[in-house]
């Protein structure tokens, strides 16, 4: 067994201690644990087939990082789910699984950098464990404040898909620390808005929100912008070969008329000669 199948097959027993320990400590019950168990066997199938595709053969320090923050990911979605289903959720461990998940977001990052280890395989991998983390968390906040709270978690997927029918959203977008920014801040009012008082939560929902609609707006202007820029390079390159191919054509009709006139030149000349000196008889 390789490195990549043991790192695989230690999380997945570490995901189903975790479950373990919820049903014990906080009652979860079956649909929460079947929820997490069915949460944890895709997310290791997904990844491994990734790594896989990749090329690569174990997991580096950041990913070991990034997928313990998955597996705290798959003890919230249990959780939520566990509430959905009866009406109360062990606030606490939602609270301490999302908290510290968040808080190792900031590690992982650092951890690529400093043992040069960055890959786009773990950089995705961050990023889908964030996106995932938020959809289940707004699931939960909104049954506190609203179902418009769905938006927040909604969004990222939305943006996703609407790049299929749209394919200029697609495009790279330079780095941001603002919009970096924003994306940790949905997490950290999530979890805020589990803890303080409703109308509290309902603000800062709210602003979190209105932050993170600027955000995708920005991201789609740049893109667009980007689009017009190119359409206008591809107009300017075809008026470029249209004006190359007009002067070339024009190089040789020109010619072909000074030759004509030329004879004719030459003729009205001959004519003018002979009236002015008419040959003798």
């Amino acid at each position: 067994m390789g490195h990549r199948e043991t790192t695989s097959t230690l999380a997945a027993a570490a995901q189903v201690a975790l479950l373990a320990a919820l049903v014990l400590l906080h009652g979860l019950g079956p649909l929460g644990l079947l929820a997490g168990a069915a949460y944890g066997a895709v997310l290791l199938v997904l990844l491994t087939g990734a790594m896989r595709r990749a090329g690569r053969s174990s997991f580096g320090p950041a990913d070991l990082v990034t997928l313990g923050r998955a597996l705290l990911v798959g003890g919230v979605t249990a959780l939520v789910v566990d509430g959905l289903v009866t009406g109360v959720t062990a606030t606490l461990p939602l609270v301490v699984c999302a908290s510290v998940a968040l808080a190792l977001d900031a590690v992982d990052g650092q951890v690529a950098r400093r043992t040069g280890t960055v890959s786009k395989v773990g950089a995705r991998f961050d990023m889908e464990v964030d996106a995932f983390l938020i959809l289940v968390l707004s699931v939960h906040v909104a049954g506190l404040v609203g179902r418009w709270a769905l938006t927040i978690g909604a969004m990222r997927y939305a943006f996703v898909a609407a790049g299929w029918a749209l394919p200029w959203l697609r495009g790279s977008l330079p780095a941001s620390y603002a919009t970096k920014a924003v994306a940790a801040l949905q997490g950290v009012v999530l979890v805020a808005a589990v803890v303080v008082a409703h109308p509290l939560a309902v603000v800062l929902v709210a602003v979190g929100l209105a932050l993170l609609c600027w955000s995708f707006g920005r991201d789609a202007l740049h893109l667009w912008t980007g689009r017009a820029e190119r359409n206008i390079e591809l107009i300017a390159s075809a008026v470029r070969m249209m004006h190359v191919t007009t002067r070339r054509v024009a190089v040789c009709v020109p010619t072909r008329r000074r030759d004509v006139s030329d004879v004719g030149l030459r003729r009205a000349r001959r004519r003018h000669a002979d009236v002015r000196h008419p040959a003798p008889r």
